[in-house]
C-alpha cells in the first residue's frame, strides 16, 4: 500500500472548519479562492504520491554517501525529484511575491508540507530547513542580504541549514565555542565544529547557505554573547552567483536510526567566511525565528508520519485474514476474517484516526493564526494571533510528535510480525518519526518552555484568551442538541486544564521542581483540550453539511470518529490532571545512587 495524500481532509478543514474563503480581504487569501486551493492540493497530492513517496524506501535503504573530498551524494532519484520540486515552484508557495514566491497563506502551504513529509520525510527536510533559513534572514538580515539570498532560498535554487549544536552542547546553547573573528573587509572568519546538521551537505542545490551561531571574542558569557552569521558553501560573486568554495566542509555523516535519506552532517568551519546577521551578540533571538517555525514543522512531521503509518495499518487490517470475529464470521466464504473485525485492532486504528484528524485541524487552526498575525488589519486580532502562536508552538511540537510516534508504534502492532520486517513500510515510519520527539528542542524542553515561559507571558494573556474563546464557543452552542456531547466534553477538558493552570500558578513559583515535574502531563492535558476544541469545530461543520442535505458519508463518519474521541481518548485528561497535581516529591525522592 502506498501513501495517498488526504486531500479530502485538508479541504474539509480549510473550507468547512476554517472557512478561509471569508478571509479574501487579507494578504495572500485574495489569491487563495477555494477553487485555486483545491487545484493546488490536487497537484500537490500528485507530486507527493507519484514522485516523492516511491523514493521514501529508496532513501531509507541507500542513505547518503560521503566521498573523500567531503562531498555528499543523496540517494538515487532525490536529485531529479528535487529539480522537479523547484521547477514546479513548490518551495515558494507561501513566499511573498517580493522574493519570487506565490504569496499564498501559510495554512495552505502547510497542507503541501504535510503531504510531502508523509510521502518522504527525509527528502522534505531539505526544503524545510531552507525555508527556515529564509525566515531567519527575512527577520534579521540587512536589505542587501535579503536581496541576495532570499529569492534563491525561496525558490529552492539554494539550500539552507541551521548550525547550532556542538559536541559539548545541544539545548544549552550558551556553551557554544565556535568563534567569529572580524576581517578587514567587514566579513568574519568562523572557526569551530557543528554536529547533527540536517541537510548540511548534498548534491541537489547549487549552493548551501549555513546560518551559524558563533561567539565573538570578548562577548558576554552564555546566550547573551551569541551572534548569527551567514556562511555560504560557495561565496557569491559580484553577480550573486556561486563563486569560490568557502572553507566549510562536511567532516562526516551520522549513522542514524532513521531519516537515512537526509544528510545529517558534522560541519567543520576552518576560518570560513561569514557575514553577521543583525547585531553582535543578538543572534539567538533571530535564530529563534527559524527554530519556532521549525518546531511547528516538526509537529507537522509527527502528524505526517502518523498519517502514513495509519494508512498502511488500515490497508493491512482490511487485507490480512486471521481468526474469526467473536460475533460470528464476517467473511464466511474465506478461511478467516480480516483482522479489522477484532476490537483491539479497531481500538488502535480508531485511536490513531481520532487523534490525526483533530491534530491536523489543531495544526491548521494555529497556522491560520500565523497568517492573521502577519496580515490582519485589526491590531487586537494580530496580538491575539501572536499570543496563540507563542503559546501553542510547544504544545503542537511535543504533543503531535508524541502521539505521532505512538500511532506509528500502533501501526506496527496492527501489522504484527510483518511490521517488524522491512517488507512493509511501517518500520521506516516508526524509525523516521522518532527523531521528531528530540530535535528542535526535546519534548521535555517544550513542556518546560510551556509552563515556565509561555503560560506566564504577558501576565497569562494568551491562555486566558484561549479559555475565554472556548467558553464563548460553548455558551453560543449550548442549546444545540447535535453538538451537546462535544460541548460537554470540551467544557470538561477546559475546566481540567484551567484547574491545572491554577495549580501551576500556586505551586510552581515556590517549588520550581513541582512545575517541572508537572510539565509533560500539563502539556498533554493541553493537547487533548486543543483536540477537543477541534472536534467541536469539526462536528459543527459536519452537522451543518448534513443539515443542508449533504448525503456524502464523509460527514456522518466524521461524527462517528468524533464521538469515539470523546469516549475513548479524551478521558485521559483526568489522569494527566491527577498526576501533575502530585508535584515533585516522589519523583525527586530517590537518591541518585539508587538509579
Amino acid at each position: 500500500m502506498t501513501y495517498q495524500p488526504p486531500v479530502r481532509e485538508h479541504l474539509f478543514i480549510l473550507r468547512d472548519v476554517l472557512e478561509i474563503d471569508k478571509l479574501a480581504n487579507l494578504p495572500g487569501f485574495a489569491d487563495a479562492s477555494l477553487d485555486v486551493v483545491e487545484q493546488i492540493l490536487d497537484e500537490s497530492a500528485k507530486f507527493c504520491a507519484e514522485v516523492l513517496a516511491p523514493l521514501n524506501g529508496v532513501g531509507d535503504k541507500h542513505g547518503c554517501v560521503r566521498a573523500a573530498d567531503g562531498s555528499v551524494t543523496t540517494p538515487p532519484g532525490f536529485k531529479e525529484a528535487y529539480r522537479q520540486m523547484v521547477d514546479g515552484g513548490w518551495p515558494a508557495l507561501g513566499v511573498p511575491a517580493e522574493f519570487g514566491g506565490q504569496g499564498l497563506p501559510y495554512v495552505v502551504n502547510l497542507a503541501f508540507s504535510e503531504m510531502s513529509s508523509s510521502a518522504n520525510m527525509a527528502f522534505s527536510m531539505y526544503p524545510g530547513l531552507t525555508h527556515g533559513a529564509y525566515s531567519a534572514i527575512l527577520a534579521g538580515g540587512s536589505d542587501e542580504q535579503k536581496q541576495l539570498y532570499l529569492p534563491k532560498l525561496a525558490s529552492g535554487q539554494w539550500g539552507g541549514t541551521m548550525n547550532l549544536t556542538e559536541p559539548q552542547c545541544g539545548t544549552d546553547l550558551g556553551l557554544i565555542r565556535t568563534k567569529a573573528v572580524p576581517a578587514a573587509d567587514g566579513s568574519w572568519r568562523i572557526s569551530g565544529q557543528k554536529i547533527w546538521i540536517s541537510s548540511g551537505e548534498h548534491d541537489m542545490a547549487e549552493n548551501i547557505i549555513h546560518l551559524v551561531l558563533a561567539r565573538i571574542e570578548g562577548a558576554p558569557a552564555g546566550t547573551r554573547g551569541i551572534s548569527l552569521f551567514i556562511v555560504p558553501k560557495f561565496l557569491p560573486d559580484a553577480d550573486g552567483k556561486p563563486g569560490k568554495r568557502n572553507s566549510v566542509s562536511c567532516a562526516g555523516l551520522e549513522e542514524k536510526m532513521g531519516i537515512h535519506g537526509n544528510a545529517t552532517c558534522v560541519i567543520a568551519h576552518d576560518e570560513s567566511v561569514g557575514w553577521l546577521v543583525g547585531q553582535e551578540n543578538r543572534g539567538l533571538p533571530i535564530m529563534f525565528v527559524m527554530m519556532n517555525e521549525e518546531r511547528l514543522g516538526v509537529g507537522m512531521q509527527g502528524l505526517a508520519q502518523g498519517e502514513a503509518a495509519y494508512q498502511a495499518a488500515a490497508a493491512f487490517a482490511k487485507d490480512r485474514l486471521q481468526g474469526r470475529a467473536l460475533t460470528g464470521p464476517k467473511n464466511p466464504d474465506g478461511p478467516a476474517d480480516p483482522i479489522l473485525v477484532h476490537p483491539d485492532v479497531r481500538r488502535m486504528l480508531m485511536d490513531s484516526k481520532a487523534v490525526l484528524e483533530a491534530g491536523r485541524a489543531f495544526l491548521f487552526w494555529t497556522a491560520l493564526h500565523g497568517d492573521l498575525a502577519h496580515g490582519h488589519p485589526d491590531e487586537a486580532v494580530r496580538q491575539k494571533a501572536e499570543d496563540y502562536m507563542g503559546l501553542l508552538t510547544p504544545v503542537l511540537k511535543a504533543y503531535l510528535t508524541d502521539r505521532g510516534f505512538k500511532i506509528c508504534s500502533d501501526a506496527m502492532q496492527v501489522h504484527g510480525g510483518s511490521g517488524f520486517t522491512e517488507h512493509f513500510p511501517v518500520s521506516q515510519y516508526l524509525r523516521d518519526c522518532r527523531i521528531s520527539m528530540i530535535y528542535e528542542g526535546t519534548n521535555g524542553i517544550q513542556a518546560l518552555d510551556l509552563v515556565g515561559r509561555k503560560l506566564a507571558a504577558n501576565g497569562g494573556r494568551a491562555v486566558m484568551s484561549l479559555f475565554a474563546e472556548i467558553d464563548a464557543f460553548s455558551d453560543a452552542h449550548h442549546e444545540d442538541s447535535a453538538l451537546a456531547p462535544f460541548i460537554e466534553g470540551l467544557s470538561a477538558a477546559k475546566a481540567q486544564l484551567q484547574e491545572a493552570t491554577f495549580w501551576l500558578m500556586q505551586n510552581g513559583v515556590g517549588n520550581p521542581d513541582s512545575a517541572a515535574a508537572a510539565s509533560t502531563d500539563y502539556l498533554h492535558l493541553f493537547g487533548l483540550t486543543g483536540l477537543a476544541y477541534m472536534w467541536a469545530l469539526m462536528a459543527k461543520a459536519a452537522n451543518a453539511r448534513i443539515a443542508a442535505g449533504e448525503t456524502d458519508p464523509f460527514y456522518a463518519n466524521k461524527l462517528v470518529v468524533g464521538r469515539y474521541f470523546l469516549q475513548r481518548v479524551l478521558p485521559d485528561t483526568a489522569a494527566h490532571l491527577a498526576k501533575l497535581k502530585t508535584g515533585a516529591e516522589t519523583m525527586m525522592a530517590l537518591p541518585a545512587e539508587a538509579f
